[in-house]
């Protein structure tokens, strides 16, 4: 059975700033959250979709030189944006896949972006 809360973090730790968020989803993981399941990746694709499958809530966390210091936050909602076909996709059109698949709205998501500087 899957946990309720999905917490959702991606980047690339080689690549600097882009280490943000899977550093949080590490620091998250140690709070040992009840009904919290934490995932990680280098980007995002299409078949993230289905983790968001039986999910009550989900955060997707990630690295934005655009962000406002020191993070951002706001819900989200499904998208077929210009990321659709590429190789990494973001968490909105993330969300399209799975309605989509699933032919239902996604589970509420929020996107919490943390500043970054390189």
């Amino acid at each position: 059975m899957k946990a309720p809360i999905l917490i959702f973090g991606w980047g690339n730790p080689s690549r600097g700033d882009d280490a943000l968020g899977p550093l949080f989803i590490e620091r998250m993981e140690a709070l040992d959250l009840p009904g919290v399941e934490c995932l990680t990746d280098f980007q995002l694709a299409v078949e993230h979709a289905l983790d968001l499958q039986g999910r009550h809530r989900i955060l997707f966390v990630d690295a934005s030189v655009d962000a406002a210091a020191p993070f951002t936050a706001g819900r989200i909602a499904a998208s077929r944006d210009e990321s659709f076909t590429t190789h990494a996709i973001t968490p909105q059109s993330v969300l399209q896949v799975y309605t989509d698949l699933e032919d239902a709205e996604p589970p509420p998501c929020w996107l919490l972006a943390i500043r970054a500087e390189q």
